[in-house]
């Protein structure tokens, strides 16, 4: 007889309610007995673990008396309350939260198996990477991560087959941010249209207007997003790389805008300086249309040299990079086996849905393993 699986869920933002959505609809979903938010903490009560959470009218359940409510819940005691399920209980951490992801080796060697779109785990310090998998292996639990690179696309589960499969990764190049992309798609197309002479700090503008960007636009712009990326495809593929501050970054922020505070006025006035530095990026776009090329915004890993680097690049306009519309994401897998023509994977690679999508895809994997 298959024994339960339980599953305690934290986070209920865009993603989080996204995933909460797809998880009500998943016949033979498994029981959802913990729902963590920042102030607020549902459970079902042990030792029955009923009734469960209803996923997809949680907002309604927690209002009744059936449940326990409690505030924040350590992660101590979020672990020991799944551990303590009657069968194997897998955690669905849907945060950003950096604290969260250095714990994921506290569930894991107590056996609850973790599935995430977080990346702070996995492209931090390379020793909390070696702890994740370590723990993993020591609790016999299961780690998925696929949207933390690409959303939903199967960048994550590609790249592990081609590796687990003996080929040889020689190179990895792309654009993985859905921001950066929209941003030079529009600056720099590649046939003119209305982007060739718009400038970039109305390019800019208009992302953040359309909620491309992050509140704050510079966190898309410094580069740090793409940077994480690449460090979880590099570990991947082979190399043991320290961390994102570990290689080049190319930030496109100005200097003299840097350092404004991340207050609300400061992205106030990061916005209203940026057409200052309009000629900056116009020359950079310039330069490229001399070369009958277009600029972008891309990371790459290059494993015969050790070398990640992030970054802007000029590439020929009949590229498939060159030709992305909108804020696609575009990876390419440079290998023995697929020699000059790499494999590629292409499409959304932002959005809470398609990044909830990767998730319930990992947990369903989870639960076929577990099963």
């Amino acid at each position: 007889m298959t024994s339960p699986i339980y599953l305690g869920v934290i986070g209920v933002g865009g993603v989080g309610t996204a995933f909460l959505n797809q998880l009500a609809r998943l016949p033979n979903a498994p029981q959802l007995v913990l729902l963590a938010r920042s102030s607020q903490t549902l459970l079902s009560p042990s030792p029955a673990y009923k009734p469960s959470i209803p996923a997809g009218d949680w907002k309604t359940a927690s209002e009744t008396p059936s449940l326990t409510k409690s505030g924040a819940l350590s992660v101590d005691e979020i672990a020991s309350y799944l551990s303590s399920t009657p069968g194997r209980a897998v955690l669905v951490d849907n945060t950003s939260d950096p604290a969260l992801a250095s714990s994921y080796p506290v569930f894991l060697r107590k056996g609850i198996s973790v599935v995430t779109p977080n990346k702070k785990g996995f492209s931090s310090d390379l020793s909390l990477w070696k702890d994740i998998f370590g723990a993993a292996a020591e609790g016999k639990a299961l780690v998925y991560h696929e949207s933390t690179v690409g959303a939903g696309l199967p960048v994550i589960s590609s790249l592990k087959d081609l590796v687990a499969t003996g080929d040889q990764i020689t190179r990895i190049e792309g654009v993985f941010s859905g921001t950066l992309s929209f941003l030079f798609n529009t600056f720099a197309p590649v046939s003119g249209g209305a982007g060739a002479s718009a400038k970039w700090s109305e390019v800019v503008a208009q992302a953040k207007e359309l909620g491309y960007t992050e509140p704050d636009p510079r966190d898309d712009l410094n580069g740090m997003d793409v940077a994480r990326k690449l460090t979880i495809l590099a570990r991947i593929a082979g190399l043991d790389v320290q961390g994102p501050d570990s290689f080049p970054i190319e930030s496109l922020i100005p200097n003299e805008l840097a350092s404004l505070p991340s207050t609300s006025d400061g992205i106030t006035q990061f916005m209203t300086r940026l057409p200052e530095f309009d000629s900056q990026m116009s020359a950079i776009k310039d330069g490229a249309e001399k070369q009958g090329k277009v600029v972008r915004y891309v990371g790459s890993v290059d494993t015969a040299k050790k070398e990640v680097r992030v970054g802007l690049q000029y590439f020929d306009k009949d590229s498939a990079i060159a030709g992305l519309k909108g804020s696609d994401n575009i990876i390419s897998f440079y290998t023995e086996r697929y020699g000059p023509n790499p494999l590629i994977v292409q499409g959304a690679g932002a959005g809470g849905d398609v990044t909830a999508m990767g998730v319930t895809a990992d947990l369903l994997k989870v639960l076929e393993r577990l099963s």
